[in-house]
């Protein structure tokens, strides 16, 4: 986005076009949806009638993180950034931090969480002290091990990291990331567990609630909205769990929304980068897209989008502020409708709840155009 600069991009980035360039893609049947025609990429250009519909969506929200992408998508902008801490949280709030959980505290700084445990994973058995690092998101994350601090104590140390963060270090999100194994050994388990800032009242999954419709999350929706509004929910461990716990769901849902995150691409490969397995990942999701398109019903209409950038090429590992493509389709929905740049996520929620008769106050619906 033009504005990029402003918020510590490197120049160039372009998650998908990079991709496409340096390593190559091979995306068919995204490109049969209208992926080239978007922009072309190197290798995937426009093709003369797009499956779906097409364009691309402006983030309006100051920053470029998982819970202002999400929020936007449900309707909500902000009106300033959730806060970032690229050198650590401030003394007066890990001092608080530690009297309040009566232990020490290791680590305090940006880092990848794969990476740090292994750092300060024998200290932190040796000592009891979790180990406290945050990321290109507003983050709060809290390591532990499972068999040195149990999870109900992990989980009441981040409730209490909550309580303590409020403006102006309201974080995004607190999340308690346990571990096991042994020293040089060390893996993050399936117990993640997120503490998210309440969304403002009236967002989408509100307003569906409201006319009870049913809300089935897939991945971390359900921690991002604090789930709110969501009737079903399945947690996973990697992008095949989310894809084929998203055909489960849509075997059982027979009207509401499916809401979908797959986390492989920003967690595994865009924060790593990792060129080659974020475009092995994106061609696993490709080749998964036949079994999605031949599960939906006939009314059905499937959103494809994202919450930020994450281009794994270009200096750093933090999220890219870009414009994030958008692809809709369905078994009776216009094809080849280009949707243009859209002002702001906000216009997918505003279109999934114009389907369903609701409003929301902020977003421009594209339903008219693809019905």
């Amino acid at each position: 986005m033009p504005d990029a600069a402003s918020y510590g991009d490197p120049p160039g980035g372009d998650t998908l076009g990079n991709i496409a360039r340096i390593r190559g893609l091979a995306l068919p049947n995204l490109a049969r949806l209208g992926l080239g025609n978007i922009k072309p990429l190197a290798g995937i250009g426009p093709v003369e009638r797009p499956a779906g519909a097409y364009g691309r969506c402006a983030l309006a929200s100051p920053g470029k993180d998982t819970t202002t992408g999400h929020w936007e998508m449900a309707g909500i902008l902000l009106d300033q950034p959730f806060p970032l801490y690229p050198r650590g949280f401030p003394p007066e709030i890990m001092q608080e931090f530690e009297r309040r959980i009566g232990r020490g505290s290791l680590g305090n700084k940006a880092a990848s969480g794969t990476e740090i445990i292994q750092e300060l994973g024998a200290e932190h058995m040796r000592t009891g002290s979790p180990i406290v690092y945050t990321s290109a998101d507003s983050v709060f994350q809290v390591a532990a091990h499972e068999e040195v601090i149990p999870l109900w104590e992990l989980y009441k140390i981040c409730e209490t990291a909550r309580e303590i963060l409020h403006p102006p270090h309201e974080v995004g999100r607190v999340i308690a990331r346990p571990f096991t194994g042994a020293a040089g050994h060390f893996t993050r388990t399936v117990n993640r567990h997120d503490y998210a800032v309440p969304p403002p009242a009236g967002m989408l999954l509100d307003r569906l609630e409201e006319r009870h419709v049913l809300v089935h999350s897939v991945g971390k929706i359900f921690d991002v909205f604090l789930g709110r509004g969501i009737a079903e929910s399945a947690k996973t461990r990697n992008n095949a769990d989310g894809m084929a716990k998203t055909l489960e769901a849509m075997e059982t849902v027979a009207s509401g929304l499916i809401f979908v995150n797959l986390v492989d691409f920003d967690q595994q490969f865009g924060h790593r980068n990792d060129i080659a397995g974020y475009g092995a990942a994106l061609e696993e999701f490709d080749a998964w897209l036949p079994s999605f398109e031949n599960a939906l019903g006939a009314g059905d209409l499937a959103i494809f989008t994202a919450d930020h950038g994450c281009d794994p090429t270009v200096a750093g590992t933090d999220h890219t502020r870009e414009y994030v493509p958008l692809l809709a389709a369905g078994p009776k929905r216009a094809a080849g409708v280009n949707l243009g740049r859209r002002a702001s996520l906000a216009d997918i929620g505003q279109t999934v709840a114009e389907n369903f008769g609701a409003r929301l106050g902020h977003g421009a619906s594209f339903l008219d155009q693809i019905l």
